[in-house]
């Protein structure tokens, strides 16, 4: 099996110990990372503070910035094909899913190269013996918790903008799906940032992330993943009121109103709760329906989703298996919860006879009160719902603890932007799902989290404000 290494201080370095990374597709092991220490973390964040304290990142014209993330958005397309199929074998997604995915990981460098040359304070007019001006400086040393259901993308989500600022970085990597990051790294490596602008660790989260996020040399913490896992995170750092930008679960409901196009419904259904086998913090996992049409849009749902396609990522399947042998196992668990509860699976709820990690695509009737259209389930799960009124609707889907994104489906604007007006979320899709892209701003409200990733807001996460009043003096 192919061995990976840690990236610490311009130098791939490996490890007493490693870690086995599986092949979801077949249950079988796939390669080995090394498994990074507390004293690899200690050396990274040392060569990130003597980055950040050199000036080497900050101090340069802005213009240099914007040249090395172009630059490293030509580097990551050069190694898609190759790196593609890393993702694919580690991770369990489809091959094209992949690809996409490190297409996007090069357009978000490409995005911040263009932000990194326009972070421009403000003069604050205080009279005529005053100058009063505002700088956007970087945090310092920003260390980033990735998960591993979009290793790459969300890596590059988080660590492009941070760049862009002047931030260095310290990312961690996901302990079932980091293989693919270590290529996005050595094409990162080619690009001539400055020595220490960039770390990767692949680490127990346990071990290296707690000792990270408790290091006396962490300005920031980013951190896309489970709501149980942040909230230990916020935890540690209001010790030392580290600043955070928490990206955390969903249990995002579509709005089917009365006069729903079926066909635009069904395309966003398939693609909200199956694409990358529901394992998307913001996926359609429940389903709103009028009453008008319940019955209609439900057999339609069921007849699409067990038309789907299982398979291994390579074989370009519909739905492909959850990451890993645990995650299956929770997702399962959940469905039996819900039978108990007295829901009804209409198609699915089991595993099929192949071998890997699948879950059925399944689709659940349920009343909102019940735990599986409570709790995230993080699979390809929907569980469907009948309303009857709009405010029904509004209350069922802010009914409960996350707010990251919603839908409304339906062909009158003026009542679809009513609702979308009401509803808790921090992005709401209208007559599509996943609408929008790297340039519209993302995150949640409620335990779905705080702050923002991508677009133009999102680099303001990566930057504090700092304030220079001057008092002129009138001497002769």
């Amino acid at each position: 099996m192919q061995h990976y290494l840690n990236f610490v201080d311009g130098q791939w370095r490996d490890s007493s110990r490693q870690l086995t990374v599986m092949n979801p597709g077949t249950g079988e092991a796939y390669a080995t990372i090394a498994q990074a220490s507390i004293q690899d973390a200690d050396d990274a964040m040392f060569s990130a503070r003597r980055c950040v304290n050199s000036g080497a990142l900050s101090n340069v014209r802005p213009a240099q910035r914007t040249a090395w993330l172009l630059k490293a958005a030509e580097a990551i397309r050069e190694i898609t094909d190759e790196a593609s199929m890393v993702l694919c074998l580690e991770n369990g997604k489809n091959f094209q899913t992949s690809k996409e995915e490190f297409e996007e990981a090069a357009r978000y460098f490409e995005y911040y190269a263009g932000l990194a040359d326009k972070i421009e304070g403000i003069s604050v007019p205080l009279g005529k013996d005053y100058i009063d001006f505002t700088q956007y400086i970087p945090m310092g040393v920003s260390v980033q918790i990735v998960p591993w259901n979009f290793p790459v993308s969300i890596c590059a989500r988080s660590l492009a903008p941070a760049l862009a600022a002047g931030n260095a970085v310290v990312v961690k990597s996901p302990e079932i799906s980091p293989l693919a990051m270590t290529l996005l790294f050595k094409a990162l490596e080619k690009v001539g940032f400055p020595q220490g602008a960039f770390q990767l660790l692949c680490g127990k989260g346990s071990e290296v992330g707690t000792h990270l996020v408790k290091h006396h040399d962490t300005n920031q913490i980013v951190f896309t993943g489970s709501v149980p896992t942040g909230q230990r995170i916020l935890k540690d750092a209001a010790d030392h009121a580290i600043p955070c930008v928490m990206e955390l679960g969903g249990k995002s409901a579509a709005i089917a109103l009365a006069d729903v196009d079926l066909d635009t419904l069904l395309r966003s259904v398939k693609l909200g709760i199956f694409y990358n086998a529901g394992q998307v913090c913001s996926a359609m996992s429940r389903l709103l329906i009028h009453r008008s049409r319940y019955d209609e849009v439900k057999q339609a749902v069921v007849k699409m989703t067990e038309s789907l396609k299982l398979g291994q990522g390579e074989t370009h399947s519909e739905l492909t298996p959850v990451v890993s042998k645990s995650q299956q196992q929770q997702i399962l668990g959940m469905i039996k919860q819900a039978k108990e509860e007295g829901a009804v699976v209409l198609t699915g709820g089991s595993a099929p006879d192949l071998a890997g990690y699948f879950v059925q695509p399944t689709i659940i009737e349920a009343r909102p009160d019940m735990s599986i259209a409570q709790k995230e389930v993080f699979g390809p799960v929907l569980v469907i719902t009948p309303f009857d009124e709009e405010d029904e609707a509004i209350a069922i889907a802010n009914g409960t603890e996350f707010g990251l994104v919603s839908g409304v489906f339906g062909e009158s604007i003026n009542q679809t932007l009513r609702i979308a007006n009401q509803l808790i979320s921090g992005q709401v899709f209208i007559n599509e799902w996943y609408a929008g892209g790297i340039e519209t701003p993302f995150g949640g409200i409620g335990l779905s989290g705080f702050g923002r990733e991508k677009g133009q807001e999102a680099i303001f996460s990566y930057v504090q404000t700092r304030n220079i009043a001057i008092r002129l003096s009138h001497h002769k």
